[in-house]
């Protein structure tokens, strides 16, 4: 009892519940207060009795009976202990053998107890909690991955693996690295899906909604939303729905919805917003266009000849035609039971004209065989032209089918343009007249600037001056609506005036902050013809002090065949007023090369006309071509409009054009926003003594 009474001391000073184990018996030989205390009994109910009477799991009778045979060792895990009351509490136990045998064999153990129900409490309410949620996520039709702010993922339910196809290895061993590898690979822009993913991970409390693109077609709506603590943001919650099914229905409705159902072209109603489109195009940058009602004489023919499915076979047939000889953005539509309408974006009464004659080409030039049997089809076209014609499907189509009919009674297959309506036409002439000068007198009027940049070293070199009109009620209105109202009504020389004014100072106030920049004027034939029009031009190069060479006027090939000695005298005047020349519109008109020789014209401006087929179409590469060559042999410079891609200007270039402008490089815009296109101004010289010095105010 030597050894008991000298651990004694020790066992009572614990903190923890503590006893000594006979070994022999493993029984209770002494305990501390602390073990009475735990066990719900008195020391004396404790000493004497089996220390597998309150430890008595598996491991704890398994490791006495190990002592039992010699082997002695400690032991230290968690175990289950019944107290004298009946009770059941979870501590972690530890036995450590004593030293103090003959020859170092242990005879006795100390075992210590340390309750741990209330951490228990605590983890068994954790995994209830934990459990909760996993069923929860588990009964959400939706992919729900949790991650923490370092995009470790902590959680996810079995429908995320089934949407991303993560194998079960990867989501069992946590890999969070390979988890997120596996979905940016299968996400169809891999790039992007790894800059916003990083983007979220940056931002710990952003959320945000987006579709995502599988590899394999599936589309997938991903929500994420922050993961709140106390501390704050914990994590990251990700929401994934698929909605592949739902997209491919939607896209059938709307597909229903918006095309015919025999030719899956655009039906009368998705033309229509098609055509509401170009119209606030129009309204916005003027960008014009056209419609084409095209209508197939006498098909019912081949509908009593061959039957109604024969019939509909031709007509998806003169459908696939007709869009092949299509540019990418045009869109063909069918509207009745052998009606197409062509919608011709960005689109001039020469443009139409072409288009018009390539369908007639493909639908009246090439057979059809229905049964074996060759026969012929034609077709007549009615083509309508925003504004002059209408902005809104039903004008534009009423205009169109009335030209359809002239083009029929005038022997079919064939086109006509549509015709100015009788009476109405004259009233809305006069309104607009009445709305112009008016808006002259208010300041409604204004001019934008679209620069024109040169081949050789890509420098704004120029600018053309284009007018633009906006009225309060009539809200903004494009120059192919109002100028040939203008020029019929006489307007366009008092018109024409104050353009050149404006855009003088304007080229003045350039000059005068170092920016010399020639300046392109239109000016009409109306204008040009006008007595007292040069001396106009020279007073206005006066008042302002630019130099003339930096006014460049854009005159039609018109004033060259009427009148030719009288336009001469006026064109040779002008040169000697140092005013540069150019023809506009080149190639539309009806000069003669002798008149080119003779007048002093220094620039020939390609049509945008010629432009637009560039490089693809052989009439307009013939064309432009020419143009070109022409202007080298006559020494004069060339210059394009209309270049709207770099297809266009590379073209242009290798031909030897001096210069070009289009919405490529930049549309008209005002002199601030032009200002934007310019490189720092040059600072001029001071004047030197004697010389004129006027300050331009702006």
């Amino acid at each position: 009892m030597n050894l008991i009474a000298a651990w004694t001391p020790l066992l009572d000073s614990l903190p923890l519940a503590g006893c000594i184990v006979e070994l022999a018996g493993q029984t209770v030989v002494a305990a501390n207060p602390e073990a009475g205390r735990l066990l719900q009994a008195g020391r004396g109910e404790l000493v004497g009795r089996r220390v597998t009477h309150w430890l008595a799991t598996p491991e704890d009778l398994a490791y006495w009976a190990d002592i039992a045979t010699g082997r002695f060792a400690s032991l230290r895990s968690d175990s289950l202990l019944c107290t004298a009351g009946g009770g059941m509490l979870h501590v972690e136990r530890h036995v450590q053998p004593l030293p103090g045998g003959a020859a170092g064999v242990p005879t006795h153990a100390l075992v210590t107890l340390r309750d741990r129900s209330g951490e228990q409490r605590a983890e068994d309410e954790r995994e209830a909690v934990v459990a909760e949620l996993q069923a929860t996520l588990e009964s959400t039709g939706d992919g729900i991955l949790v991650t923490d702010l370092d995009g470790r993922v902590r959680a996810f339910n079995r429908r995320f693996a089934q949407i991303w196809g993560v194998p079960d290895e990867m989501l069992e061993a946590r890999d969070s690295a390979g988890i997120h590898d596996w979905m940016r690979r299968r996400a169809l822009d891999a790039d992007g899906y790894e800059r916003r993913l990083a983007a979220l991970l940056a931002a710990p409390l952003l959320s945000s909604t987006e579709r995502l693109e599988l590899v394999e077609g599936q589309t997938v709506q991903r929500v994420t939303r922050p993961l709140w603590g106390r501390a704050g943001p914990q994590g990251r919650v990700y929401s994934f729905s698929d909605l592949t099914e739902l997209v491919k229905v939607r896209a059938l409705s709307e597909a229903l919805s918006s095309h015919d159902a025999l030719t899956r072209l655009p039906n009368r109603a998705l033309l229509a917003e098609k055509v509401s489109d170009a119209a606030a195009r129009w309204r916005r940058e003027q960008q014009s266009f056209a419609l084409l009602v095209v209508d197939l004489d006498h098909f019912r023919r081949v509908n009593d000849s061959f039957g109604q499915q024969v019939a509909n076979r031709v007509l998806c047939e003169v459908g696939e035609r007709i869009g092949a000889v299509l540019r990418s953005q045009d869109v063909l539509a069918r509207i009745g039971g052998d009606n197409f309408a062509v919608l011709l974006q960005d689109a001039d009464r020469a443009s139409a004209q072409k288009a018009v004659l390539r369908v007639l080409n493909i639908v009246n030039g090439q057979p059809f065989e229905a049964e074996g049997t060759p026969f012929s089809l034609t077709c007549s076209i009615g083509i309508a032209l925003c504004p002059q014609d209408g902005h809104a499907l039903d004008d534009l189509v009423r205009q169109a089918e009335a030209a359809v009919r002239s083009a029929k009674a005038a022997g079919r297959a064939g086109y006509r343009f549509a015709e100015p309506v009788p009476g109405g036409e004259a009233h809305s002439h006069v309104r607009l007249v009445h709305a112009m000068r008016e808006a002259l007198k208010e300041g409604h009027f204004r001019l934008h600037y679209q620069p024109q940049i040169r081949f050789r070293d890509g420098a704004v070199c120029g600018a053309e001056a284009l007018l633009r009109w906006r009225d309060p009620q009539l809200g903004e209105i494009a120059p192919a609506a109002f100028i040939p109202v203008a020029e019929d009504s006489g307007f366009i020389v008092t018109l024409g005036n104050w353009v050149l004014s404006q855009a003088v100072r304007q080229a003045a106030l350039w000059h005068e902050a170092g920016r010399s920049l020639t300046v392109a004027i239109n000016v009409s034939a109306l204008q040009f013809r006008q007595p007292d029009f040069v001396s106009q031009v020279a007073d206005v190069l006066a008042v302002s002090g630019l130099p003339a060479h930096l006014l460049e006027l854009e005159l039609t090939e018109s004033i060259l065949v009427d009148k030719a000695d009288e336009a001469l005298e006026r064109l040779q005047a002008l040169e000697r007023l140092g005013v540069q020349l150019s023809l506009d519109d080149f190639g539309t008109g009806y000069s003669c090369l002798g008149s080119l020789k003779r007048v002093p014209i220094g620039r020939l401006k390609i049509d945008r006309s010629f432009v637009a087929g560039l490089p693809d179409d052989d009439t307009d590469v013939g064309l432009v071509r020419a143009i070109t060559q022409l202007a080298q042999a006559l020494g004069k410079r060339v210059i394009a409009e209309g270049v709207e891609n770099e297809a266009q200007r590379r073209f242009l270039a290798e031909l030897g054009c001096d210069a070009f402008q289009g919405f490529l490089y930049a549309p008209a815009m005002d002199a601030t926003a032009f200002d934007r296109h310019l490189p720092p101004p040059r600072p001029r010289p001071m004047p030197t003594a004697g010389g004129r010095h006027i300050r331009l105010v702006r």
